[in-house]
Parts: C-alpha cells; sequence; structure tokens
C-alpha cells in the first residue's frame, strides 16, 4: 500500500514538473516574440530619429536662416556706421 502510494505521488509530482516545464517555454516563447517586436520597433525609432537630426541640422544651416531671416522677416545686415562697440 505504501509502494502505490509512493508510486502515485511520484508519477503526480513527474506530471506537475512536465506541466511547469510546458508552461515556461511558452512563456519564455512569448518574451522572446516580445522581445524581437520591441528591438524591430527600436530600429525603426532609431532610422526616424537619424532622419530627423538630418532635417534638424538642413533646417538649421546658417544659409537657410539668412535666407529666412531676409526673405520673410526682412532683416538686413547692420551698416558699418550702425554698429557700436562697447568696451570697459
Amino acid at each position: 500500500m505504501m509502494r502505490m502510494l509512493l508510486l502515485t505521488l511520484l508519477v503526480c509530482a513527474n506530471v506537475a514538473t512536465a506541466l511547469l516545464i510546458v508552461r515556461d517555454r511558452h512563456e519564455h516563447r512569448q518574451a522572446f516574440i516580445d522581445l524581437t517586436r520591441l528591438e524591430k520597433t527600436r530600429d525603426e525609432l532609431n532610422i526616424e530619429f537619424g532622419r530627423l537630426q538630418l532635417e534638424q541640422a538642413t533646417w538649421a544651416e546658417s544659409g537657410r536662416i539668412n535666407q529666412v531671416a531676409t526673405a520673410k522677416l526682412g532683416m538686413l545686415y547692420p551698416r558699418t556706421e550702425d554698429v557700436v562697440v562697447l568696451r570697459r
């Protein structure tokens, strides 16, 4: 009787262990899928960030700024006689 109880207990422990292994492998696969998705998103964001940096550099070029200041704002370089130098 004791042997039968021990055998039943060992079979139940073996089945429980197998089920836990299946659950853990499933969770590992899900985590790997999430990791892959997040890495793809990261790569896409890095590409977009590079594009935005390039666009910012283009808009911030001094020639572009001078063109906008002259055309849209009517700004001009001051004449030499209009420049005042202050010294201490």
